[in-house]
């Protein structure tokens, strides 16, 4: 019994350091769209560093690798002939052309 409840007590250790984590997310996302706002007004070339680590911030999200872009990912799928990445480079590509070739390893 004593076992179950250090394992229930560190669960909520474990849940109160993640929620701790997620609210200072919270906050890095808040202060990175006003550095962001601000690089757009006054560096271009700072915001357009940002924008790619905002990329590959996701496509790590969503298990790619956190070197690489969503659009890079995206022509890599399209090739090996994947729906998604067929399906993603049409819609990029209609707003730059030939944007997921131009992105292929970034």
């Amino acid at each position: 019994m004593k076992a179950r409840l250090l394992t229930v007590a560190g669960g909520i250790k474990t849940r109160l350091i993640l929620l701790a984590l997620a609210l200072l997310a919270v906050v890095a996302w808040v202060i990175w769209w006003l550095r962001y706002a601000w690089a757009v007004a006054f560096s271009p070339r700072r915001a357009w560093r940002l924008a790619i680590a905002i990329d590959q911030l996701a496509n790590a999200a969503f298990n790619g690798s956190e070197d690489e872009t969503i659009s890079s990912r995206a022509a890599r799928a399209r090739d090996s002939n994947r729906r998604w990445g067929c399906i993603l480079c049409r819609l990029l590509d209609a707003i730059d052309h030939n944007h997921c070739n131009k992105s292929k390893g970034v």
